[in-house]
């Protein structure tokens, strides 16, 4: 059971740091096309705490996603 917990948390922590890190570079493209910073513009501006809370959190989560290029890749059957 612990096992089956462990793995829930991280596939969780998987997709949402995923998810996350390509916001992180939508918005990093948007700038670089556009000059157009999308979370600056939604949260006040790039000083906002708000604003900066979002990237500190994308920056955690492309950390994150390190991991995912040295996991094994071999599929874990969860039936009992």
């Amino acid at each position: 059971m612990a096992f089956r917990a462990e793995l829930t948390v991280n596939s969780m922590l998987d997709r949402l740091s995923l998810i996350l890190v390509i916001i992180g570079a939508l918005n990093w493209g948007s700038i670089g096309l556009f000059r157009f910073d999308v979370i600056a513009w939604i949260f006040g501006g790039q000083g906002a705490v708000v604003s900066r809370i979002i990237y500190t959190l994308v920056a955690l989560c492309g950390i994150w996603c390190i991991s995912l290029l040295f996991r094994s890749r071999s599929t874990v059957d969860l039936e009992d």
